[in-house]
């Protein structure tokens, strides 16, 4: 594919895919049974202990939604159990025994990882990680949808 019929969405997709499709590599050549998009949840719980999903969301910058559905298959997996919260909606996630014996072979891979970002973010004109933030940020501020209407003269979809 030519670079100039890369949309900004094909771009993030394939930037997603050479770096989690690496990552998780790494998890399975190291023995580990574990996906990229379980660490957030797992550092969550490692700093507050047990929490609700709803917290979990929150801390990490997330959906419910998306959060539910990690917890979901982090649970098939058995490294969280899901109890009733206080209010009957409320579900809280707890580290299993076989998630708290994984944290240091996680963590030496979580240190490698962050090395290799370092080694990336030095070889760009920008470094990636703090584009990311800035573009964050800005999407934050103002949905890409309020810019699609802006541009195009359409209603946004968050209206």
């Amino acid at each position: 594919m030519a670079p100039s019929s890369r949309t900004l969405g094909t771009l993030v997709r394939r930037l997603l895919e050479l770096l989690d499709g690496e990552v998780e590599a790494t998890y399975r050549a190291s023995a580990l049974t574990w996906r990229p998009r379980y660490t957030p949840i797992l550092r969550a719980l490692m700093q507050s202990g047990p929490a609700s999903i709803k917290a979990v969301a929150v801390r990490i910058g997330v959906s419910h939604s998306a959060v539910s559905q990690t917890v979901s298959q982090m649970s098939k997996d058995g490294l969280v159990t899901l109890e009733p919260g206080k209010d009957g909606r409320e579900r809280i996630i707890a580290l299993t025994d076989k998630a708290e014996r994984m944290i240091p072979a996680l963590e030496r891979q979580w240190a490698a990882t962050n090395a290799a970002a370092d080694q990336l973010d030095a070889e760009l004109t920008a470094p990636l990680t703090g584009i990311l933030t800035e573009a964050i940020v800005a999407l934050e501020h103002r949905s890409f949808g309020e810019r699609i209407a802006c541009e195009g003269q359409i209603t946004s979809p968050s209206k």
